[in-house]
């Protein structure tokens, strides 16, 4: 949540940090500012609502200066207003800061601020941390900025990933990490710092990620970022460069990027696979956790933790790996995980689930388990995030950059990369039939294909259907087995886009209570493939529509029995039962999809969210 940017070097400042806040305003888009610092005096433009209401009052004429700091807010402390948003000036006005995070003792802060007489014009935490950051300035006038730096930050609780600007130090910028992600793109007379990566691959690919409890100062004239720890430690930085290239994060024709990144999905499920299924003998190699097969056969138990999508991803892992490893799973939200003191056995396994790698809660309940001494994994999308850097060992799914703040293409991954982990500890366990085991990896080959071919045969069709949906206030996804977990998807994605009021449940579940809800005409949307438990989700239709239900199958192609059960049918691909949420989502997608837009909703950033949730 919210983005940073930070420049100095030998171009205009402005209009690179205007465009890198377009890139990262998936973050945030509460309100956005800059600050650059020219002969001698700061040039700070903010403004309330998104990046385009900053570049209308923002040109290099007005704002000069090739050293400069800019945020895009996602709103935490103080509503979102032209005085709340970012920068912060001091109250010497000699410092100014952007921030992401949450100083979780500024109130304490505050009161010792005000009792030197100091006064604040926000209801930011950030307001409170500049001027705690010049008040500490002045104790200490004539050390380095680095000790100025750890002797401040030692007295700060929370999270952050800040950018500062000096007056008495042009060219300079300084940035402190604590659980929120920053980076370094390292430039030829130039650095660009920024909370993610889309920000800096049009000017370099090559970078340094900033550790925990790490500051940087960069300087055009420095030959490398100054990077120091505060608390001591000692670390070589090391480079990264940084695969994917600019057209990954434009639009590339499509009118929005969720709907492009629906379209992106089969190149993601190929990229996910690449290189990790050999065919002769059929197998799946995952050298990710190659170090660490020992723990992971000797393991009793593994928990899947997640937030949102990511958590529904690890429901559909939980069938995964029970029913093709054989291994016990637990799936917790990971806010939850890390508040309620859960019970970590020696031997156990416990496995975060994050498209950006950054989540908050994912990974701070991944620590948690880290210090109880489990084994830690991590899937995530984000390399060199946050996730990989602190668990032992781990998968990256390689579905390339997700603009939409709803996930699409990192959900179908996620689910690709658990299959092709409950294939490989099952294998390696030795418990799973050789037959379906062949069958699976055989079929997960033809995916991608089977994915592009079905989104194109089902964009219109789900256009239709979502004609129906505009004017709908309430909408029951039903799901069961497999199946289950992407009813959940496909409620959240309707609720996150299109604003309408949607609960994902277990079909069998609603004669204990939700069906009390339906009333006459009522949507409800119900995966009913042929599977195992068709003849069952059968029934639960038949329970729904004697109420008034107007049902919405999602079914398998060629069943034409299912047309007599519901009002409108959208088919997918007969797949094996382990593999059918990857094509049994697409149609929700596409659903939530169309209905935001004949809503006129914002797709790309539904309001109240943000892309990568850093915050608690």
């Amino acid at each position: 949540m919210c983005g940073i940017v930070a420049y100095t070097g030998f171009r205009s400042a402005a209009p690179l940090l205007i465009e890198g806040l377009r890139r990262l305003e998936y973050r945030g888009y509460d309100s956005a500012g800059l600050v650059t610092l020219s002969n001698g005096q700061f040039w700070l433009r903010k403004q309330a609502g998104k990046v385009s209401a900053l570049a209308r009052v923002t040109d290099e004429r007005s704002v000069p200066g090739t050293v400069g700091i800019a945020h895009t807010r996602w709103a935490t402390h103080g509503a979102p207003t032209d005085t709340n948003a970012h920068p912060h000036v001091s109250y010497d006005e000699n410092l100014v800061l952007v921030h992401n995070g949450i100083i979780e003792n500024h109130a304490a802060l505050r009161a010792r601020l005000e009792r030197e007489g100091i006064s604040f014009v926000s209801e930011t935490d950030t307001e409170v941390l500049a001027h705690w950051l010049a008040w500490i300035r002045q104790q200490y006038p004539t050390e380095s900025w680095s000790e100025v730096i750890k002797r401040a930050f030692a007295h700060v609780e929370g999270t952050f990933g800040i950018a500062i600007l000096v007056k008495q130090a042009p060219g300079l910028v300084i940035l402190v990490r604590r659980f929120s992600p920053l980076l370094i793109g390292l430039g030829k007379g130039e650095y660009i710092a920024a909370s993610d990566a889309t920000a800096i691959i049009p000017y370099t690919r090559e970078v340094i990620h900033l550790e925990e409890d790490e500051a940087a100062l960069l300087h055009p004239d420095f030959s490398e970022p100054e990077i120091f720890s505060l608390k001591d430690k000692i670390r070589i930085p090391q480079r990264e460069y940084i695969e994917w290239d600019v057209a990954a994060i434009e639009r590339g024709g499509y009118p929005h990027f969720m709907l492009k990144e629906i379209f992106e999905q089969p190149q993601a499920l190929r990229e996910c696979m690449r290189g990790r299924i050999r065919q002769e003998p059929l197998e799946v190699r995952l050298g990710g956790i190659s170090s660490v097969m020992d723990k992971l056969l000797s393991a009793s138990r593994l928990t899947l933790v997640g937030c949102g999508t990511s958590w529904h991803a690890a429901l559909v892992g939980e069938y995964l790996i029970e029913q093709l490893a054989r291994v016990p799973v637990e799936v917790e939200y990971a806010s939850e995980f890390r508040y309620r003191d859960p019970v970590i056995l020696p031997g156990d396994v416990v496995i975060g689930i994050s498209q950006s790698g950054e989540t908050a809660d994912t990974l701070a309940a991944l620590r948690m388990a880290k210090a109880r001494n489990a084994l830690i994994l991590g899937i995530t999308n984000v390399v060199g995030s946050s996730i990989p850097r602190e668990t032992h060992a781990g998968i990256y799914i390689h579905a390339g950059p997700e603009i939409g703040v709803a996930s699409t293409k990192a959900f179908t991954a996620q689910l690709t990369a658990l299959t092709l982990f409950a294939l490989h500890l099952g294998a390696a366990r030795y418990v799973i039939d050789r037959s379906l085991h062949d069958l699976l990896i055989e079929t997960l080959l033809g995916l991608p294909d089977l994915v592009a071919q079905t989104l194109e045969r089902l964009n219109e069709p789900a256009l239709h259907v979502a004609e129906q949906l505009v004017s709908a206030t309430n909408v029951f996804y039903l799901g069961r087995g497999y199946n289950f977990p992407v009813a959940l998807e496909g409620a959240l994605k309707l609720k996150e886009i299109a604003y309408i009021h949607a609960e994902g449940y277990p079909a069998a579940e609603m004669k204990h209570g939700p069906i009390a809800l339906i009333d006459k005409g009522m949507p409800v949307v119900v995966i009913a493939l042929r599977d195992s438990l068709y003849e069952k989700v059968l029934g639960n239709i038949q329970e729904v529509r004697a109420r008034g239900a107007k049902v919405i199958a999602i079914a398998t192609e060629g069943d034409e029995h299912i047309r007599s059960y519901a009002e409108e049918v959208l088919y997918v691909p007969k797949v094996p039962e382990p593999l059918s949420p990857i094509l049994a989502v697409l149609p929700l997608q596409l659903l939530a999809y169309h209905t935001a837009v004949l809503r006129g909703c914002d797709v790309d950033q539904p309001r109240n969210l943000a892309k990568s949730v850093t915050v608690e």
